[in-house]
């Protein structure tokens, strides 16, 4: 259901390299509409195959809400550097620390800053919290859950990961659009933007990235109780319908960690995309309601 617009930046963003003590982090930043008074400061991490662009229709929703948004290429994604083969530099506690590191490069901020996750982004961004909770005022997690993906969506990783080992970048692109629908056959998933950004992006991405990333999400475990423990609000939002973590997989999880639990209707896997002004206005609310307590 997600929808592919022409890609076009939000009024008023940047985009740059944003330099912290653990490398270069390409982002898209957004800053709070004119007139409106700031109330805190996202940190947008994507999902698997994804980008930073995905959350572009969410930006200025959320500035008319008083919120910056800073959506960040993760290490060897798309517009962000990485090693090309060694899948060691992408394990989950390196890819926490980036988001750390990009955490303090922003420097002393005057309004509390938000961690937000979608799929892959959100298990990196409690992994993250779980070593350094401080820096962050809250955790959303977007279609993101408890431990390992569903078997069938194991079954496409297993499928990316094969061709991988046999092809390049370019060659697998071209071999996954001709076997059908991406996101059907292991491949990149649907996302905004049209065909040439989605082209540019996998082509970007690092394979060992893709690699080391796609095992953690069939073998990651449950820390849902050692997140729970963490003196953090917490915001669980899905589709009405999800693939990769069932939706009762995820209303269990936001039970487990007394959490805001939002499903927001007409959506899927990426309810950025599929319901943007929906999704965003869900977490401006939460936001606003983390600012009030």
């Amino acid at each position: 259901m997600t929808t592919e617009p022409a890609f076009t930046p939000p009024p008023n963003v940047r985009a740059y390299p944003l330099q912290t003590t653990r490398g270069t982090f390409a982002v898209v930043d957004s800053p709070v509409a004119p007139g409106v008074r700031p109330r805190g400061v996202g940190l947008l991490l994507p999902g698997f195959t994804g980008s930073k662009e995905d959350f572009t229709l969410m930006h200025e929703p959320l500035a008319a809400r008083g919120y910056r948004t800073i959506a960040v290429d993760g290490r060897g994604q798309h517009e962000s550097d990485g090693p090309e083969h060694d899948e060691s530099a992408y394990a989950q506690n390196e890819l926490a620390r980036d988001v750390l590191s990009q955490a303090a490069a922003l420097g002393p901020l005057d309004a509390p800053l938000h961690l937000f996750g979608h799929s892959l982004g959100g298990q990196i961004a409690r992994a993250a919290v779980l070593l350094d909770h401080t820096p962050f005022r809250s955790l959303t997690l977007m279609a993101s859950g408890p431990a390992q993906i569903s078997d069938s969506q194991q079954q496409r990783v297993k499928l990316l990961r094969d061709a991988l080992g046999v092809m390049t970048m370019a060659e697998t692109w071209e071999a996954i659009r001709a076997m059908g629908p991406p996101e059907e056959v292991g491949g990149p998933a649907r996302g905004i933007g049209g065909e040439d950004l989605l082209r540019r992006r996998w082509r970007g991405t690092k394979p060992a990235q893709l690699l080391a990333t796609g095992r953690q999400l069939s073998t990651e475990p449950d820390r849902v109780d050692e997140l729970a423990a963490l003196p953090l609000p917490f915001h669980v939002l899905s589709g009405a319908s999800d693939d990769t973590w069932p939706v009762p997989v995820l209303d269990d999880m936001a039970v487990r960690l007394n959490a805001r639990r939002t499903v927001v209707p007409g959506a899927e896997h990426s309810p950025n995309a599929d319901q943007p002004l929906l999704t965003a206005r869900a977490v401006a609310d939460f936001w606003d309601s983390v600012t009030a307590a």
